[in-house]
């Protein structure tokens, strides 16, 4: 297969990024999706998979079960088909931080997961989020990193503000056409 013909995606963190972060989000009465997040996946899946990575230490805490994770998941996963968006994968860690598990973001398992599944291109893929270890994690694999200043994106500006590999976006909608014109 042609190296350059292997598909590109973009990883999104959930909360705080395409939707409010509310805190521990697991019942859909809860949900709310940032202004123009639907938009933007419509526009970023025309040229590129999507995939969610999200640490859920609240299953880890206790402060919810992973079943009602997995209940709301479908949920949203629903809620974005009804609106034409089609998430390929929706990977989270369901340890708390303490826990030193593999899977928890900057860690790369789930990336180097998705890139052996869907034959990705990360020099060709992006990841945006509201956290330092969301752009971290795309640092740690190659990819290009977009840093939001949604959710808890303000409060931790000053963590990544000097570091010129990371972009940084007032939203996944901005991020989204800043993809688009960098893709070009």
């Amino acid at each position: 297969m042609d190296y350059l013909k292997t598909p590109r995606a973009v990883f999104l963190d959930r909360d705080g990024t395409i939707n409010e972060d509310v805190g521990d989000l697991y019942q859909v009465e809860k949900l709310k999706f940032i202004p123009g997040a639907v938009d933007a996946l419509k526009l970023l899946q025309e040229q590129f998979l999507l995939f969610i990575i999200t640490n859920q230490a609240g299953i880890g805490n206790g402060n919810f079960k992973e079943s009602d994770f997995l209940k709301f998941n479908k949920q949203y996963i629903d809620i974005l088909n009804k609106e034409s968006i089609r998430i390929e994968e929706v990977f989270y860690c369901p340890h708390s931080e303490n826990d030193n598990c593999i899977c928890r973001k900057p860690k790369t398992y789930f990336i180097d997961v998705a890139r052996k599944k869907y034959n990705l291109n990360l020099k060709k893929s992006y990841i945006a989020g509201d956290h330092p270890s969301d752009v971290e994690l795309g640092s740690n694999t190659g990819m290009k990193s977009i840093f939001l200043l949604t959710g808890h994106g303000s409060k931790h500006l000053h963590e990544i503000k000097n570091n010129r590999k990371y972009l940084i976006s007032e939203n996944i909608f901005d991020a989204a056409l800043l993809i688009l014109e960098m893709k070009k």
